[in-house]
């Protein structure tokens, strides 16, 4: 029964957070998302992709040559699979407890996930558990060091509404947590340095701080992409040293005879 209440609640919010990326802000955020994802998931290959979490009516994963791809969200019926392919999967899941098998899939995409999970140290332990060895986790986060940041700090009133509603994480701190669960991390990418307006026009007027923020002021984009590697500790054999045993005694010192 908790499990039921649990999975309608984030339901609730991430049908709320699907209707703000259909605005004017969320469809210029999400514009930026296509863009990076598309040169990331191009250079990730495997068999299997999972993507954890529709925080969105897109379909984010074209840029991908995996060929199996299976979408998990906790709504049901799943709502998101009318906007993607015939051959994407679909099932109903929360992000701590994935109905995936571990050590199964190559690529895992959180596109705003941590943000809205009841736990994100459960779905990062799960992340772990169903990536393959040398897997690759990517994950889309919002800025807490950012305008969009501080527009969510000024705004107290309004932080009911998506996406305002969500806990932002740091990217350092995603890392650090990634970094104790035995991930090595790839890279990190800053992308979006406009401020969150909803004015349409000042926002084309403001695009070249995208050119110029990601070389001068990366700390300050609005959200951010990391992808990490699923380390793998491997038991390194010891050799024997066949070597004659040492003596005792000096080399300039007689040995005794019979």
């Amino acid at each position: 029964m908790k499990q039921a209440k649990e999975t309608l609640s984030g339901a609730e919010g991430r049908r709320e957070l699907r209707a703000w990326y259909e605005g004017r802000l969320g469809q210029s955020l999400l514009e930026c998302e296509r863009r990076e994802l598309d040169e990331v998931l191009a250079n990730l290959f495997g068999y299997y992709l999972l993507q954890v979490g529709a925080a969105m009516d897109a379909y984010l994963l074209e840029a991908s040559r995996i060929r199996h791809q299976v979408v998990v969200d906790g709504a049901w019926p799943p709502e998101p699979c009318q906007a993607l392919p015939a051959q994407v999967a679909c099932l109903c899941g929360l992000p701590r407890r994935l109905p995936v098998q571990g050590d199964s899939v190559d690529v895992v995409l959180l596109p705003h996930t941590l943000e809205f999970a009841q736990s994100a140290h459960e779905a990062l332990r799960e992340v772990e558990r169903v990536l393959v060895a040398e897997g690759h986790v990517v994950i889309l986060g919002f800025n807490p060091w950012s305008a969009w940041g501080m527009r969510r700090l000024l705004r107290w009133r309004r932080r009911r509404h998506a996406p305002w509603h969500g806990t932002f994480r740091g990217a350092h701190r995603i890392k650090d947590w990634l970094s104790l669960l035995g991930f090595d991390i790839v890279q990190t990418r800053p992308y979006f340095f406009r401020p969150p307006l909803q004015h349409e026009t000042t926002m084309k007027r403001l695009e070249w701080l995208e050119r110029l923020g990601r070389r001068w002021w990366p700390l300050l984009g609005g959200a951010y992409l990391i992808v990490a590697r699923k380390r793998v500790t491997t038991l390194t054999p010891l050799k024997p040293r066949w070597r004659p045993r040492r003596s005792l005694l000096q080399p300039d010192v007689p040995k005794p005879t019979v």
